[in-house]
Order: C-alpha cells, then structure tokens, then sequence
C-alpha cells in the first residue's frame, strides 16, 4: 500500500505533466493558422487557429470582378485558409495526443468539419462564377450571404 506522502508526490507530477502538456499544445496552436490564394492569384486570406480571418489581400485585377462573384471567391478562399489552418491544428494536435479520443474532439470543432483524413473537398471557384448576361444579372441580382 502507498503511503499518504507517495500518494500525493505522484498525484503532484502527474498535475505537473498534465500542465506542461496544456502549456505545451498552447504554444504549439497559438503558432497555426492557414492561408489560402484563389487560382487567379488576385485574392488571398489568411486565418488563425480558431478559422478567424486575421488577413485579407485584394490585388488589382478584383477591380475587374462582379461584386457578388468577388464576395464568393472571397468566402471559398477563406474556406480554403480554414481547411488549412485544420490542417496544421490537427497536426500539432496529433503530435500531442496522438489518435486519441481527445483528437476526435478536436476535430469535432474545427470550422468546416474538416475531417483530416483526406476527405475535404475543396470549392471550386470556377463553379461559383456568375456566367449569367448583364441584363439577366442586373435584373435578378444574387444575394451575397455567408
């Protein structure tokens, strides 16, 4: 039988271990983020962690695109920066935890329902382009909603 002293000198590193751990994955996910570039170059967003955009870069030639079609480019390129920032979270994640229960949760609340098991399906941005005449466009305008 352990002694009351024992006891509470392992209780006491196991708390110790359990908060290095914690420091540990903080470190590790306040460094991750993601970034995404739509195909044209013109557009590109990056994300931390949690999926929250934390840049946005507009190059000349959006000069050039459909307000709405700007905004869904935008939206689908933000999708993109999420997945990867997932990504990278999953990864850092893993290293801590391994393929845990604990990294399922994780997962589970991650934007976008990235799965990380090679399932995501990117947009395709060329999908979401409005090919539609300028008399059609302007006489039924899309509404923009994210």
């Amino acid at each position: 039988m352990t002694n009351p002293e024992q006891w509470l000198a392992q209780y006491d590193e196991t708390l110790k271990k359990a908060a290095a751990s914690a420091r540990k994955a903080d470190e590790a996910l306040r460094e991750v983020g993601g970034s995404a570039t739509s195909p044209d170059g013109e557009i590109t967003v990056r994300v931390g962690a949690n999926g929250a955009t934390t840049g946005l870069v507009l190059r000349p030639g959006v000069r050039d695109m459909e307000p709405e079609h700007l905004a869904r480019v935008i939206l689908a390129v933000t999708r993109q920066a999420q997945r990867d920032a997932s990504a990278h979270v999953v990864a850092a994640m893993r290293d801590l935890v391994g393929d845990s229960p604990a990294l399922e949760v994780v997962k589970a609340h991650l934007p976008q329902g990235f799965a990380g098991d090679g399932t995501d399906d990117p947009a395709n941005l060329e999908l979401l382009r409005d090919t539609r005449g300028d008399d059609e466009y302007f006489e039924n305008p899309p509404e923009v909603v994210n």
